[in-house]
């Protein structure tokens, strides 16, 4: 019987200290990788907090995660209008004939001046009794048709005046018919492009809108500027709104991101292009901030931004409502000014949130 008992503990021993063994030798082989997992930067987040992610200072450096500071900035709601890029040559082809008008008015009251001095000697001659009547008659007739010349080249330039304003306006009008306007050499030369922009029914554009934003494609956050002119006198036949004329420029590259082949201050809409405008609403302004288009993200069509609640701990909120504008997305709720936003590196504080809600696979509980 204690042969047997003594057999058993010898065993018991035995087992035991093998699996002591083999325990030692696992940490001793994995100790190494341990270390050398601790020497590499980690760039995943360090655990999730409630709502919160915890991302070290050396891993934030090191994934590029950048913020800024929101500010506070009131803007005008917008409403969308549409229009088209004019073809100014049935403009200046109006110059010209203007010009050709003024010319021939020209020559014919020097014309008729000569006549009228002419008439004045005849008459002078014939009192006198040195001219003949038929001479003075046939000075008084060539007075005449001088005299009708004239009257005909006034009222062709008056014409052509007319037919400016009913189909320009004033303000192009005098660009286009005076004679030593430049206002239409940007025109000419491709840096500047005539607009003419038609509002829906039931919009207007008050006194004090003197600039909106334009864009061929659509793309609010592309616009560029576009200055007003004037009304425009003749409206599209397929909308009933009022029209009006703009002019609009070449791209601000300081201001918006630019391919190697754009110019700075070259014009990108080109004559018969169809473009959007975005105008202000009268008196309607609403406060809140501007984000950089980086810095939204998304996920299963719903828009987020990440904010950086503290020195290691960042949160996810909700974008419901935002509008483009020139620099990004104007947002009046869910964000204040003085946070910290993130704009680069939310995405990857979404794979990081998402990966730590993943259970884990050896996690019995």
């Amino acid at each position: 019987m204690s042969l047997l008992i003594n057999r058993l503990f010898t065993h018991s021993f035995y087992t035991h200290m093998n699996a002591f063994l083999i325990a030692c030798f696992f940490i001793i082989s994995i100790a190494p990788a341990i270390a050398d997992d601790d020497d590499k930067p980690q760039l995943k987040a360090q655990g999730v907090a409630g709502q919160s992610i915890v991302l070290g200072d050396k891993a934030q450096k090191l994934s590029g995660l950048q913020t800024v500071t929101l500010e506070a900035v009131t803007t005008h709601l917008e409403f969308t209008a549409y229009g088209k890029a004019v073809n100014i040559q049935p403009l200046i082809e109006l110059r010209n004939r203007y010009l050709v008008s003024l010319t021939e008015h020209s020559s014919a009251k020097a014309k008729f001046n000569q006549a009228e001095q002419a008439t004045k000697r005849q008459q002078d001659l014939y009192r006198d009794g040195a001219g003949s009547k038929r001479s003075l008659q046939d000075q008084q007739s060539q007075w005449k048709t001088n005299k009708a010349q004239v009257d005909a080249a006034q009222i062709q330039s008056k014409a052509i005046v007319n037919e400016a304003l009913l189909k320009w306006g004033k303000t192009l009008t005098e660009w286009a018919l005076s004679i030593d306007s430049d206002k239409l050499a940007a025109f000419l030369s491709g840096q500047q492009t005539l607009l003419q922009i038609t509002l829906p029914a039931n919009k207007q554009l008050t006194n004090d809108i003197q600039t909106i934003y334009v864009e061929a494609s659509g793309n609010r956050s592309a616009a560029d500027k576009a200055n007003l002119i004037s009304v425009a006198p003749q409206t599209e036949n397929t909308v009933q709104g009022e029209s009006y004329f703009f002019q609009t420029g070449g791209r601000d590259c300081s201001r918006q991101s630019c391919d190697i082949h754009t110019i700075p201050g070259d014009n990108h809409i080109r004559t018969g292009m169809r473009v959007a405008a975005w105008i202000p609403e009268q008196g309607k302004i609403q406060p809140g901030v501007i984000i950089p288009k980086s810095a939204l993200i998304w996920h299963m069509n719903q828009a987020y931004v990440y904010i950086k609640t503290d020195a290691d701990k960042f949160s996810r909120r909700n974008i419901d409502n935002f509008s483009a504008t020139t620099g990004g997305y104007f947002i009046n709720s869910g964000l204040s000014p003085g946070e910290q936003l993130v704009v680069t590196g939310g995405q990857m504080l979404l794979s990081e949130e998402f990966r730590g809600q993943i259970p884990n696979e050896d996690d019995d509980d």
